[in-house]
Order: structure tokens, then sequence, then C-alpha cells
């Protein structure tokens, strides 16, 4: 993101003030929208989905300061949230070109010998996964783009969660192998 903004507490009572009447139920709207946010720039692969979900609000609560009216908070919330996208992935995409090319003019390794026995530990943790974890570890990883999206979708739908529990759950599997195949890996070393 670019330089971190910050509000003050009066433009962040503002920006309550424009949600609800009532503070607490304002709160609840705050976090409500927040969440959305969050939603909104993980669902697009942004990895910064925080960063860009407050830097959104913070964008309106400057606009509260500056004397701006809000008919609909909510909808102007997620306008701001389109601009940061745009500008997010313009500036991922920059990076993206220059790590591929990074990659393109790096030196590449002669031989696979050092991937091959972290892959043997992958397929073995794998295989000490229950079927269904294996299953959901697999999908969720699986396509590109708008697909990797959609088989997200879907794969939410047929377990019954919504994506936030799916990306959670994926998640933890993850972090999860991972140790099991760093374990693994140290113990081959060590024979």
């Amino acid at each position: 993101m670019t330089e971190k903004r910050t509000i003050n507490q009066a433009g962040f009572d503002r920006f309550l003030a424009c949600l609800d009447t009532d503070r607490e139920r304002a709160g609840h709207e705050y976090e409500r929208i927040r969440g959305r946010l969050l939603l909104y720039f993980q669902c697009r692969d942004i990895v910064q989905a925080e960063d860009c979900a407050d830097e959104s609000i913070n964008r309106v609560i400057q606009k509260l300061e500056a004397g701006e009216e809000l008919r609909d908070p909510v909808q102007y919330v997620f306008g701001v949230a389109r601009m940061v996208l745009l500008e997010t992935t313009r500036r991922q995409a920059r990076h993206q070109e220059v790590d591929e090319e990074t990659l393109v003019s790096a030196p590449q390794p002669e031989d696979d010998e050092g991937l091959r026995p972290r892959l043997d530990c992958l397929r073995r943790c794998l295989q000490r996964l229950t079927p269904e974890k294996r299953e959901l570890i697999t999908q969720y990883y699986q396509e590109e783009k708008r697909a990797k999206i959609n088989l997200r979708q879907q794969l939410a739908q047929r377990l019954g969660v919504d994506l936030n529990t799916l990306r959670v759950r994926a998640c933890r599997l993850r972090d999860a192998l991972q140790a099991c195949v760093e374990k693994c890996v140290a113990e081959q070393g060590k024979m």
C-alpha cells in the first residue's frame, strides 16, 4: 500500500455517526462493513486484504473530514474499495513483472536433487491426511484466476461452509502440511 494514512478520533466518530445514530449499532455496522471488505479483497487474491480494507475506510473518513456528505456510506465505501483494488492490482502486476524478470534471469539449478526430498515428504504427508482433508487441500490450490475462485466457491458449497471458513481450514491444513514436510526433510537429513 501507499503510505499509511492516520485518522483522528473525531473523523472516526463522524464515520460511525453516518452508519447509525446509535453508537453500538454503528460499531456493529462498522465491523460488518470491514468484514465484507476483507472478503471482497481476499476473493480477489489481494495479499494485503486487511491493509486495503483499512485504506478504503480511511479514505472515506478523510472525505467526511473534508466536509463531504454521504447519502449511502456503505455504497460509498465499496466504491472507494473498487478504486483501492484497481490501484493494488496494478501495483501487484508491476511487482509480478519484475519478479518474473528476476526469475527468468536467475541461474537455474542444474538438477532437482534438493527438491526431490521435499516432494517425497509432501507425498507422504498428504497420505497421512484423511481423504476429506486431502481432497480439500488439493482442490483448494487447483486452477488459476477466475477458475480458482469458482472452484473454491463450489468447494465451500459442497462442504456447507462460507468462503472465509474454507479459507481458514485450507490455511490450517497448509500450515500443518508445511510443518510435516519440514519435519520429514529434517529427519531425512539426519540419516
